[in-house]
């Protein structure tokens, strides 16, 4: 019971304050998630699984929020503030794509975003 509701104070404390997003950043978010849109795999948040189109609708959302209180200013900080697990429940988001296990969201963002910076090696 402690650690519950510790985890939930944990929650509701602000997040540092982070740098203005840049425009470099902003474009390697938007690929990241237009990566997710395009894999084929769904994505678990809450307890249920959605599509591809909700999970890139979701992140986004949840990008705006971050941007609008200066709370993002690198992809990796996405996956850490958005990607990774429910701001409301606090469980961890999953992926789980076409023959393959599901995944922390974390794991599978990052390397999604690795694969994405070997791609464009100046995207940072």
């Amino acid at each position: 019971m402690r650690i519950a509701a510790l985890a939930c104070v944990a929650m509701l404390a602000p997040l540092p304050a982070a740098a203005a997003l840049s425009p470099a950043s902003a474009a390697e978010i938007e690929r990241l998630i237009a990566v997710l849109g395009a894999s084929g795999c769904q994505f678990q948040r809450n307890g249920r699984w959605y599509g591809p189109e909700r999970a890139q609708s979701h992140l986004r959302r949840k990008l705006d929020w971050l941007v609008e209180r200066d709370m993002i200013a690198s992809a990796e900080q996405f996956i850490v503030r958005a990607g990774t697990q429910s701001s409301i429940s606090g469980r961890a988001y999953q992926v789980r794509c076409p023959g393959k296990e599901a995944e922390p969201s974390a794991s599978w963002l990052q390397r999604a975003l690795d694969a994405i910076r070997k791609r464009t090696p100046s995207s940072r």
